[in-house]
């Protein structure tokens, strides 16, 4: 369940991390009761409905519902992905990450600090060549804002990162490895020379790659660092570190094309800016984008190319817009990117622009309309054809909901049934667990999810394995789960069992509010198991024929289930007294 790190590691990890200490360096917290309460950093919000349980140490906002362990917080607030969060949260416990199974080839000692130290160079070199300086000044940016995002120049020379980091075979094979040197027919030379250099940060800050600008109007205006172990440019946003950094929780991101432009915005105070890398926009990307903000907004040229541009991005971005996420469209006049357009309006009218962005459904349905006579019958039938597929990998949703109400408006036809995707035949022992109402079923797992060690009271359960109750199977399993974990935390076991069918009803019974006293959760977890035998009992009972009907063999099992059923709530009974 968790990827390619050992399930036992992240149980250890778990165990060594508190998660009041981790949330603590990024909310603000007040104690109330046995818990913590906070203003949500994923919604906003006036009044705190952000919990942080340290029994189960699990969060949960009863606003947005946002939850998870220390684990999801940092992948939901950092923008981390899981190992990447594994990782931070491993550095803080003094914890190794094993590697198990095969899988690319990690970033090996000493390339990140081959990045930072031809960083480094690179902002000397700037200093000293008026040629640069004189470049960017007509560029119209400061010195305060180059330092900040830590910009350099590379000079015109073949050699001289080569040669600041010492003409030596081993120096070479790390500047190669990093995609700072090229290979010739003789002998090795730099790959950036006379640019304008651009740090790229990877989310924790380390320099992974470079994007270079030329000075001179020969050869490539922009060059980026090529695909090594450290920089793959489909999985990166460049500025997003530093937006971070600046803001903390992004409510939104603008997405631009050039660095200069993420640069030039940043200078007049719109420091919401990321570039996709010179790329079109990926799965990755869209992925990474939504994961850092709630509400993303793609910029473009206004011409052929950033209208086709802009559709590959909503094309990759369809299929990640969860609940609360959206996805808006700012295309520019022709002629001009957001570097001089900011300079020509100044801040504020560029925000309106910006607040004033076609919406996704907006540009998805006036895309796919461009050309076709709405008022045909043939017209409406390929604007269907087209949206379907697409409106399809939407998330189930409302928005899915409704961008199928508006396909339905403008073909003049009910097509919503068409958008919902082919699902498998369920699987009847793995019904999910519905929390509606609390039966005894629900009653036994939420007190399993929120406190493991209870599945030592369960008694003998096994017996109650093939009965018709829905959701047994998963109960079962959830019992045998916590018996052999039994000091695991609320957020150890939803984390382990993170890819299990059921997570998600497990995730809505860890909220579930419980009786606060140990001893009266052991009794009402007691009763939920006794109810279930009772229920099993009740069932049998009921497919029995009628006694006149029954043979010898019947009749037997018919008392033996009476007196087990009178037993049964015999005992509820006196629980009750």
């Amino acid at each position: 369940m968790s990827g390619r790190i050992p399930d036992s590691f992240v149980e250890e990890l778990l165990a060594r991390t508190d998660i009041v200490e981790v949330l603590e360096r990024r909310l603000s917290m007040k104690k109330a009761g046995n818990e913590y309460h906070a203003l949500c950093p994923f919604h906003n919000e006036k009044s705190p409905s952000f919990t942080i349980s340290p029994r189960k140490q699990f969060y949960h906002c009863f606003g947005c519902g946002a939850h998870g362990s220390a684990i999801g917080f940092l992948m939901q607030y950092e923008g981390l992905d899981f190992r990447d969060a594994v990782e931070d949260l491993a550095r803080m416990a003094g914890l190794q990450v094993p590697d198990t199974g095969p899988r690319e080839e990690r970033p090996r000692e000493g390339l990140y600090e081959a990045m930072e130290r031809a960083a480094a160079y690179f902002q000397e070199q700037l200093k000293t060549h008026e040629a640069a300086i004189a470049y960017l000044k007509r560029r119209g940016l400061t010195g305060e804002i180059c330092r900040e995002f830590g910009i350099g120049y590379a000079p015109a020379g073949w050699d001289g990162l080569l040669n600041h980091f010492g003409r030596h075979p081993d120096n070479e094979k790390l500047l190669a490895r990093v995609g700072l040197t090229s290979q010739g027919e003789k002998s090795v030379y730099d790959k950036f020379r006379d640019r304008i250099m651009f740090p790229i940060h990877d989310r924790r800050g380390h320099v992974i790659g470079f994007g270079g600008r030329a000075i001179a109007e020969d050869g490539p205006k922009y060059l980026n660092s090529p695909e090594t172990e450290l920089f793959h440019k489909g999985h990166e946003l460049y500025g997003l570190y530093l937006a971070r950094q600046r803001a903390g929780k992004l409510d939104a991101l603008l997405v631009v094309e050039g660095y200069m432009d993420v640069v030039a915005l940043a200078q007049f105070g719109i420091r919401n800016v990321v570039a996709t890398l010179g790329t079109a926009t990926t799965a990755e990307q869209a992925a990474l984008l939504l994961r850092a903000a709630d509400t993303v907004v793609y910029c473009f040229d206004g011409d052929a190319a950033g209208s086709k541009a802009a559709w590959r991005a909503l094309e990759a971005t369809l299929p990640r817009l969860g609940e609360g996420k959206q996805a808006r469209f700012l295309f520019l006049p022709e002629g001009e990117d957001p570097d001089s357009l900011v300079r020509k309006l100044g801040e504020a009218e560029f925000r309106k622009l910006i607040d004033g962005a076609s919406t996704l459904s907006e540009f998805f349905f006036g895309h796919l309309g461009e050309g076709l006579d709405l008022a045909s019958i043939d017209g409406r039938a390929r604007l269907v054809e087209l949206a379907l597929p697409l409106i399809a990998t939407l998330p189930e949703g409302v928005f899915r909901d409704m961008m199928s109400e508006r396909l339905e408006s403008l073909a003049r036809h009910r097509v919503a049934q068409a958008t919902q995707p082919r699902r498998a035949a369920p699987d009847p022992r793995r019904r999910p667990v519905p929390a509606q109402q609390r039966t005894p079923m629900r009653l036994a797992m939420a007190h399993l999810v929120q406190n493991p060690g209870l599945a030592e009271l369960a008694g003998e359960v096994q017996d109650l394995s093939g009965s018709g109750i829905a959701g047994m199977d998963v109960f079962l399993e959830l019992v045998d789960f916590c018996r052999r974990r039994p000091y695991m935390s609320t957020a150890q076991l939803l984390e382990l069992m993170h890819g299990h069918p059921a997570h998600s009803h497990l995730v809505k019974l860890a909220v579930w509010p419980l009786p606060g006293e140990v001893e009266v959760q052991a009794l009402e977890f007691q009763d939920a198991v006794t109810g279930l035998h009772l229920q099993q009992v009740e069932e049998r009972l009921s497919t029995l024929p009628r006694i006149i009907d029954q043979d010898p063999d019947q009749r037997q099992e018919f008392r033996d289930l009476q007196q087990r059923k009178n037993a049964l709530k015999g005992s509820l009974q006196g629980r009750v007294d």
